[in-house]
């Protein structure tokens, strides 16, 4: 599992009143009506973040991570995974049995959803789109940029380079990758070897991909948590490295 229940995102301090928050359904290519959640900041936003959570999908984690967002000038929309199987509430209680969920989530409705959060954001005004995941997450956050979406950059923290389920290593797709591309993880993650890293890095450098990877050192998985106080200095790292990354200050060549 990536964040618990009583997770919660690091706090970096933004001066920009959040207009609007709160819950809305969307539609997949299929029909299937999914849970999400979205903030937006007073005026223009600079950019915008669609958030791909962990194996728990659309927990109070990625509620609130919306609305930090939202008060760094950055529009934020985060999804759930499991509409198909637990329907399009979101709100779930702690007990919720994600992982018998979480195994019947395949790769074709990952591919679905995320387009149609994309084409939602298109129509109601972004253009800038960035998608920014989290362990499972990650991984489907870095996918995208072979989806033809047109995104402004993928960003996966601590995200999982291997197969789960049917969803394919990202490396394994590195030539098709047509976004820049920000990966976040924590040097003493045991799920995330740095070989994996490394194979990454050397696929998308190959591939002529625009890319930044950044390991923390001693940052367990999941690090990217308010309760780890310890890890303080390498959580307001993270965010300056997404929030430049997505208003397009941070642009490293493959």
């Amino acid at each position: 599992m990536c964040f618990d229940q009583g997770s919660s995102p690091p706090i970096l301090a933004g001066d920009r009143p959040i207009a609007t928050s709160g819950k809305l359904v969307l539609e997949s290519g299929d029909g299937t009506r999914i849970a999400a959640f979205e903030a937006t900041p007073e005026g223009d936003a600079t950019s915008t973040a669609l958030v791909l959570p962990d194996v728990r999908g659309l927990h109070p984690y990625y509620e609130e991570l919306t609305c930090r967002f939202a008060q760094h000038g950055v529009r934020a929309l985060a999804i759930d995974w499991f509409g198909r199987t637990a329907g399009s509430s979101g709100g779930r209680a702690e007990d919720f049995g994600y992982q018998e969920h979480m195994e019947r989530v395949a790769y074709d409705q990952v591919g679905a959803d995320v387009s149609a959060a994309v084409a939602h954001l298109r129509a109601t005004g972004s253009e800038a789109i960035y998608t920014i995941g989290f362990c499972f997450g990650g991984k489907v956050s870095f996918l995208p940029a072979t989806f033809g979406l047109d995104l402004a950059g993928v960003i996966g923290l601590h995200a999982g380079l291997g197969p789960r389920n049917d969803v394919p290593p990202p490396v394994d797709h590195a030539t098709d990758f047509r976004s820049p591309v920000l990966g976040l993880f924590g040097g003493a993650d045991p799920s995330i070897p740095p070989e994996a890293i490394a194979e990454f890095d050397r696929a998308l450098s190959a591939a002529g991909v625009e890319h930044r990877f950044v390991s923390f050192p001693g940052a367990p998985h999941s690090f990217f948590d308010r309760k780890f106080t310890e890890f303080a200095e390498q959580n307001v790292a993270a965010w300056t490295e997404v929030l430049a990354f997505v208003s397009g200050q941070e642009r490293v060549a493959a």
